[in-house]
């Protein structure tokens, strides 16, 4: 097929590479342009394709790492209106990584003004907007009084590891080896748990509220949504099951928080409020927006990001995946009805729980900590670059990677390996070496940890992947996609509306409202002018490739208890 010209995502979408057109092998695949006529839509709303894209419409919170951003979707999934802000990331210490909480809602609650302004602008009008879902980066972890509603200490996020040595203790209590079958994660500085045990261990203030039973806990959902609502005076402390099974207090196969995992983190239900555990889309639990121009607008969807980025994906069924290169790098692959407890370094995790008489489906997950954060540290640290944006351009300056591997353990290795003492290391430095080596070789260290998932995945289900739907900003790049298609050999397949976080999180909050009711109703959702990269090079140039990360891998681990008394 002729190659056609990518079209370029939503201005606001995060941008960590350009898309290039030097790459020739992709091919385009279009789908109908019109959506079937479904039965079941709710009273009220239309059921033609042209009326769908204008007499109603669904919004989405996506808080995400670097920023928050509110977008506003038609029927056909696409985006209308949207505004994004960058907020701080506060790094105390080395290892630490923080946010303001009160920043996070802000920032939210101003993207939902000037988003809502820019879709009056057009001349839509206010009441067509039906529901709100939320999307969010997981285990990041917020403490607040229960009395005042107020936090107790700033978010510690996600790939902190100021937990290394709190885990390794842990690793060594009585009861570890049975968590990961509870819960499906293994000990590490990554789910939410071992943030709260440090906060309860080295914050006094956090300490004392838990010792008055004062203390309340939550992920980013549960804290945006208790602050929309109006904070204490609503009282709404609620997650779903997709972020609940990011905390390891959830056991995952029944749902709700487990006694055994409570106990195994000493935890006493008197003393400290978790949020109620309810399905990822429904149309009471998550209240509604108590104050703005979207007032009285009900929220009705919440997925952790990488779940949504899934159902934005339309993973509904078994054996579908899809690969996130966001700040981290994030593949779900769908398993069904049943949680698969792995044997080879991956989560079990909720993929998303519809509700009203669906079971929940469940993924396996791989988590890669750094992605695009690889790229800014080149931007920021090294100054390699002015804008992430550059990262292809800088790569495409020399043929190949010079025989740089960078491994970019910024925050240890996470999945498949959980290497917590991994260091970032660079490779094969020699004369020779210039930036543009090193900015091929961060692209592709994200490519080299997707093919170690996969191969895991693969021993896991018994199942090889035949394709895998991509998302996020370094999928922008063409170098990047067809990187990753040579190295793992098989095709990789992107949308051209990237937003599929935030998609997934309106989808959710469309079922819980009756704009959708079957899945199959999303089937042309986001289908049209998908871009296919196809493996370029045979499988023993990638293997020999793929064996050399390998040994990279190796040479970086030890370096934080080697150096422990220095840091």
């Amino acid at each position: 097929m002729p190659i056609r010209t990518v079209p370029v995502p939503t201005a606001d979408a995060l941008k960590t590479a350009e898309p290039d057109t030097k790459i020739q092998h992709v091919e385009h695949v279009n789908a109908p342009a019109n959506v079937e006529h479904h039965e079941h839509l709710p009273k009220g709303i239309s059921e033609t394709v042209e009326e769908k894209k204008t007499r109603w419409f669904i919004g989405s919170i996506d808080c995400g790492t670097t920023s928050s951003r509110f977008l506003i979707f038609d029927g056909e999934g696409t985006p209308i209106a949207s505004h994004q802000i960058e907020f701080e990331n506060i790094y105390p210490e080395s290892g630490w990584h923080e946010h303001d909480p009160q920043e996070l809602v802000n920032s939210v609650e101003e993207c939902i003004e000037e988003a809502t302004a820019r879709f009056l602008e057009k001349g839509y009008k206010k009441d067509t907007i039906k529901a709100i879902g939320i999307t969010n980066q997981r285990e990041t972890t917020i403490c607040w009084d229960t009395n005042t509603g107020e936090p107790l200490y700033n978010a510690i996020v996600w790939p902190d590891t100021r937990t290394t040595s709190l885990v390794r203790e842990l690793k060594n209590r009585k009861g570890a080896n049975e968590l990961l079958e509870l819960c499906g994660l293994p000990l590490s500085t990554y789910p939410s748990s071992v943030k709260l045990l440090w906060l309860y261990s080295n914050v006094e203030v956090v300490k004392k509220a838990y010792d008055e039973g004062r203390l309340s806990f939550g992920t980013v959902d549960t804290w945006l949504i208790y602050k929309l609502n109006g904070g204490k005076e609503a009282g709404i402390h609620v997650t779903d099951t997709t972020n609940a099974s990011r905390t390891m207090f959830m056991n995952i196969h029944t749902l709700q928080y487990d006694d055994k995992l409570l106990d195994f983190f000493r935890l006493d239900r008197k003393n400290i409020t978790l949020p109620k555990i309810v399905p990822s889309s429904d149309k009471k639990a998550f209240g509604a927006l108590t104050n703005g121009a979207l007032k009285g607008v009900k929220i009705t969807g919440c997925l952790g990001d990488q779940s949504a980025a899934l159902v934005g994906q339309c993973g509904f069924s078994p054996g579908q995946a899809k690969n996130t290169y966001g700040t981290g790098c994030f593949l779900l692959y769908n398993v069904g009805e049943k949680p698969v407890i792995s044997k080879y370094g991956l989560l079990a995790t909720v993929a998303y729980d519809f509700g009203q008489g669906r079971k929940p489906i469940y993924a396996l997950e791989g988590s890669i900590a750094v992605a695009g954060s690889g790229v800014k540290f080149l931007m920021n640290n090294m100054g390699f670059i002015k804008h992430s944006s550059k990262i292809t351009e800088l790569a495409e300056t020399v043929k190949d990677n010079g025989g740089v591997v960078f491994v970019t353990a910024f925050s240890g290795l996470f999945a498949p390996y959980w290497i917590d003492d991994a260091k970032g290391t660079l490779f094969g430095i020699t004369a020779h070496t210039q930036r543009g080596h090193i900015a091929r070789a961060t692209l592709e260290a994200t490519c080299y940890q997707t093919k170690a998932i996969l191969d895991a995945m693969e021993k896991d289900s018994g199942h090889k992947l035949e394709g895998l739907a991509v998302d996020g900003g370094m999928s922008n790049s063409n170098l990047c996609m067809q990187t990753q298609a040579d190295i793992i050999g098989i095709p990789v397949d992107r949308p051209v509306m990237r937003e599929t976080t935030a998609l997934g999180a309106a989808i959710a909050a469309g079922f819980a409202v009756d704009i959708w009711r079957e899945f199959d109703e999303l089937k042309e959702i986001n289908k049209e002018d998908r871009t296919i990269f196809k493996p370029q090079i045979d499988k023993a140039k990638s293997d020999k490739m793929f064996k050399k990360w390998e040994q990279a891998v190796e040479m970086s681990k030890g370096w934080v208890l080697q150096n422990s008394d220095d840091e």
